[in-house]
């Protein structure tokens, strides 16, 4: 006789019961609801690509965390690490299909070898939202405030959105004769919140000296408020230049939205990737910190030049799902519905199923959601069915008057007897406008 199969997960991966998957899904559904109030249209694309697709003209660390393999044609494949570099092929190959300025929303899963933590998986959904075909202001600024509508309809109203401008940073490194270590840089910088400015400095002083590692630590460190720092970072990378006069205009745009409380200049976000040329952030939660930065992104300029030679302007963000969510639930913000019913009819005769499942087509008509249970067990065997699945009413069909039903509240434990239908569609219906 053969054994059984030990049932498990590969580690960074996991399963969703119900109610976590119904929460998950929720918080989709809050942001897409945002995402299309900007006009934003969803797409979606392959999770498996071309391996020379997502890596372009360079590996490094992303290269070390990609799942790659050989398919069985013997092509080198790998699944996505992110949906930013998957968007600027998908762009590429349907240049002709798209009306720009293309403002887009994608919602799935991608795939990183990392070392897993709280709120950090190798399996993960990321939310992305990107504009491409325009490079404006206006544009790096509506994606802002995109996030902060987005999160704020998520349950977290306590954020920070910390602003940067990578060319900026470029200029600096260039006025210093640094921009040859750009790449390593970047990295080091990229985590001075996690590692800390002695240990960034080391970092900083084998690649480029002890001078310049010093030089990049005053040029990040911030200075008391957005336009001290700002003219300290222009004065620093060689005066006036386009990349601070753009930072200079979306704090404009800051201020006449009135969320300078939400957004602050930070000249040490550079985020580690190197196709970020314009623009950039990172969303902290000012009740935890200690998570990171659970939404982030930036202006992209040359990203699709690696894949046509039309080049287009983009800049997009993307939220950290699956970190989101590790964030609410330690706040103790992770409520919400845990089910999709609303009410379930009680089945006190399996011969009736059928018409059972008539009552519950009126309910749904109606706009309740309803669920019919198929087994003739006891009432309170079914209360606990209910409970257990967290479905707040039961419809109790009377088995001596036709048409007449007792509402039963799984909560309160109480009922109501003898109500029609239109009786507990009324019932219930003012409860979900009173909620």
């Amino acid at each position: 006789m053969v054994g059984f199969i030990t049932p498990k997960v590969l580690k960074g991966f996991r399963d969703f019961l119900p109610a976590e998957e119904i929460r998950r899904r929720s918080l989709v559904e809050e942001l897409e609801t945002v995402f299309r109030s900007f006009g934003f249209l969803p797409i979606d694309s392959p999770a498996l690509e071309y391996t020379e697709i997502l890596l372009g003209k360079g590996g490094g660390e992303t290269e070390k965390q990609m799942y790659r393999f050989n398919d069985n044609g013997g092509r080198d494949v790998s699944l996505r690490f992110d949906l930013t570099v998957p968007f600027a092929r998908f762009v590429a190959e349907h240049q002709a299909e798209l009306c720009f300025p293309f403002k887009r929303y994608h919602i799935a899963k991608v795939w990183r070898g990392e070392n897993t933590q709280k709120g950090r998986y190798r399996e993960f959904t990321q939310c992305d939202f990107d504009t491409i075909g325009v490079d404006s202001a206006g544009a790096d600024f509506e994606i802002l405030l995109m996030i902060k509508n987005a999160l704020l309809s998520c349950g977290v109203g306590n954020i920070s959105i910390s602003v940067n401008h990578r060319g900026l940073f470029n200029r600096f490194l260039k006025k210093i004769n640094a921009d040859e270590k750009l790449v390593e840089i970047l990295r080091a910088v990229d985590k001075i919140s996690k590692i800390g400015n002695s240990e960034v400095f080391n970092i900083l002083s084998a690649s480029v000296g002890s001078d310049k590692a010093q030089a990049v630590l005053d040029f990040i460190s911030f200075k008391g408020d957005w336009d001290s720092t700002l003219r300290m970072m222009q004065d620093a990378a060689g005066g006036a230049n386009p990349d601070s006069e753009r930072l200079t205009r979306i704090y404009e745009f800051i201020k006449d939205s009135g969320s300078e409380g939400v957004f602050q200049i930070d000249p040490s976000i550079t985020r580690g990737l190197d196709y970020y040329t314009g623009i950039v952030f990172e969303t902290f939660l000012n009740e935890l910190p200690s998570i990171g930065s659970v939404c982030s992104g930036g202006r992209y300029d040359n990203l699709l030049a690696l894949y046509s030679k039309n080049s287009l302007s983009g800049v997009g963000a993307s939220v950290g799902l699956d970190r989101l969510i590790a964030a609410l639930e330690t706040l103790g913000k992770n409520g919400g519905q845990k089910t999709y019913s609303l009410c379930a009819i009680a089945c006190v005769d399996e011969a009736l199923c059928g018409k059972y499942q008539v009552f519950a087509e009126k309910l749904r008509s109606a706009g309740i959601p309803c669920e019919v249970f198929d087994e003739a067990k006891k009432l309170s065997a079914q209360f606990i069915l209910a409970e257990k699945r967290a479905v707040p009413w039961v419809i109790i069909p009377s088995t001596e008057e036709a048409g007449s039903f007792t509402l039963r509240n799984i909560g309160t434990r109480t009922n109501l007897d003898k109500l029609s239908l239109e009786d507990i569609i009324r019932t219930i219906g003012n409860t979900l406008i009173k909620n």
